[in-house]
C-alpha cells in the first residue's frame, strides 16, 4: 500500500470510532508533522489470541507512516488493573509476574510488531514519582460521577458489589500516560473509550492540546462471544498449525467478515472480492480466511500440511498418523471399555467427561453416532472418531 492507502485503512479498518473526528485526524496524518503515538498494555497474561494481534497491525502501520511510537508497558497500572471489561475487581499483580509476562508478551507481539523500531515504555517511571499533591492536582480535573456513571461500574454498584477505590485511580493514571507522552493519537479497543478520553481532558486542560482517540471493535471468538482464554474459544498466535486451521473453519458463517477485517491483513479491497467470488459458497470462504491465517501465523510450509490434515480428518473422516494406538485382546468393544480407553490416552479427562461426550454426539464410527448402548466390532482394527479432528484406533492383538 502507498501512504495514502495506509492512512485510509488505518482510519477505517475495524475502527469504531475516532474521537474527535475522521477528517481533522486524516488532515492531521497527511501533514508532514511526526506524530506521537502510543498503545498501552498492562501485562497481565502469558497468551496473546488473534484478536490482540489487530492492534499491533495498527500500532505497526503507524511505524511505517515514519511517527514517533510508543509501546506501553503498565508496570504501574498493573499493579491495580483495568475493570473496563470486567465484572469483577482484578487482582493485583506482583512486579516479578508483570516482568515474565511481558517476556512472554513480546515475543509473541514480535510476529507483528517490529520492537526495534519502537520505543519501549514503562509508566510505572513517571506515575511513581508523582507525589499525593501531583495526584489531587490531576484528580481535580474529573468528578466521582465520571467514574460511577460508566456501565460496568453502575451495574456493580446497584449489585451491591464491591467496587475498591483503587479502580477509580486507573482513568487518572492511564489519562496521565497519555498526557506524560505528549500523545497525538491513543489506539484502544471501545471499551478503553474512557480512559482513553482521559488522556484528552489531561491534554487539553494542561497541555492546551488536542488529542486524538482511534476506538477499534473487537474480533469476536470462535463461538461468537468475546474471544477469551475462560470460554475456550481463542484463537492463540502459538496455536498449532493443525488447530489454527481447523478452528478457523468451526467459526459461524455471521463472523467470518470480522475475522477477514480483524484477523489478517488481506486488503478491505481484497476481502470485498473474496466474499463476491464465494457468495454461494461460505465452506471454500472460510477455507481462505483458514489459508491466511494460518500461513500469517506460520509458514506456507505449515499451511499445506495444516489444510491436508483438515480435509482428511473433517472432510474425508479419515484418521491421519495423530491417530492414538490403543491394543485390546477382544473382538468386541462396549461403552465402558472405550470410556475406559479414553480416559486412559486422555481422550477425556474423566469417566463423565467421555459419557458427556457420548451424550454430545461426539463419539463416531465412520458417520454413526456412538451411544452408550453401541458395540463396536474389532475383527482388526476400528478407528472411532472423538469431535471433528481426535482419533483412537483400536487393534487387537
Amino acid at each position: 500500500m502507498n501512504e495514502q492507502q495506509t492512512i485510509d485503512d488505518l482510519l477505517s479498518r475495524g475502527v469504531e470510532n475516532i474521537i474527535s473526528n475522521k477528517t481533522a485526524l486524516n488532515e492531521l496524518l497527511n501533514s508532514g508533522k511526526t506524530l506521537n503515538c502510543y498503545l498501552g498494555i498492562d501485562p497481565t497474561a502469558t497468551q496473546i489470541h488473534l484478536g490482540h494481534a489487530f492492534s499491533l497491525r495498527k500500532l505497526q502501520q503507524m511505524v511505517d507512516l515514519g511517527h514517533n511510537v510508543t509501546f506501553l508497558i503498565g508496570n504501574y497500572t498493573a499493579l491495580i488493573g483495568d475493570t473496563s471489561d470486567k465484572n469483577e475487581e482484578r487482582p493485583m499483580l506482583s512486579q516479578d509476574q508483570i516482568e515474565a509476562n511481558f517476556k512472554e508478551y513480546k515475543r509473541q507481539a514480535a510476529k507483528f510488531l517490529d520492537f526495534s523500531k519502537v520505543n519501549l515504555a514503562y509508566n510505572g517511571d513517571w506515575l511513581s514519582k508523582l507525589t499525593f499533591k501531583d495526584l489531587l492536582e490531576i484528580a481535580s480535573n474529573f468528578s466521582v460521577n465520571d467514574f460511577t456513571s460508566r456501565e460496568l461500574i453502575r451495574k456493580r454498584l446497584d449489585a451491591g458489589k464491591r467496587v475498591s477505590l483503587p479502580e477509580t485511580l486507573y482513568p487518572l493514571m492511564q489519562g496521565y500516560d497519555s498526557y506524560h507522552l505528549d500523545t497525538d493519537i491513543q489506539f484502544g479497543g471501545t471499551d478503553q473509550t474512557f480512559n482513553m478520553q482521559a488522556g484528552r481532558t489531561l491534554n487539553k486542560r494542561l497541555r492546551k492540546k488536542d488529542s486524538f482517540i482511534i476506538a477499534t471493535g473487537f474480533l469476536p471468538g470462535t463461538d461468537g462471544r468475546k474471544m477469551s482464554k475462560s470460554w475456550g474459544n481463542a484463537i492463540w498466535l502459538e496455536d498449532e498449525p493443525n488447530e489454527v486451521f481447523g478452528k478457523v473453519m468451526r467459526i459461524s458463517d455471521d463472523v467470518v467478515a470480522d475475522y477477514f477485517v480483524y484477523g489478517t491483513n488481506i486488503s478491505l479491497e481484497d476481502i470485498e472480492h473474496y466474499k463476491s467470488t464465494h457468495k454461494d459458497n461460505p465452506m471454500e470462504l472460510k477455507k481462505v480466511l483458514a489459508r491466511q491465517i494460518v500461513s500469517e501465523l506460520h509458514s506456507e510450509l505449515a499451511l499445506k500440511s495444516a489444510e491436508k490434515h483438515f480435509v482428511d480428518t473433517v472432510q474425508n473422516k479419515q484418521a491421519d498418523g495423530s491417530a492414538i494406538e490403543y491394543r485390546v485382546d477382544t473382538a468386541e468393544l462396549n461403552s465402558s471399555m472405550i470410556i475406559d480407553a479414553l480416559v486412559e490416552t486422555k481422550l477425556a479427562k474423566s469417566k463423565s467427561d467421555a459419557r458427556r461426550l457420548y451424550s454430545q454426539n461426539s463419539i463416531r464410527l465412520d458417520d454413526k453416532q456412538l451411544t452408550l448402548d453401541d458395540t463396536v466390532s474389532v475383527s482388526n482394527e476400528a478407528v472411532i472418531r472423538i469431535g471433528k479432528r481426535r482419533y483412537i484406533r483400536f487393534i487387537n492383538s
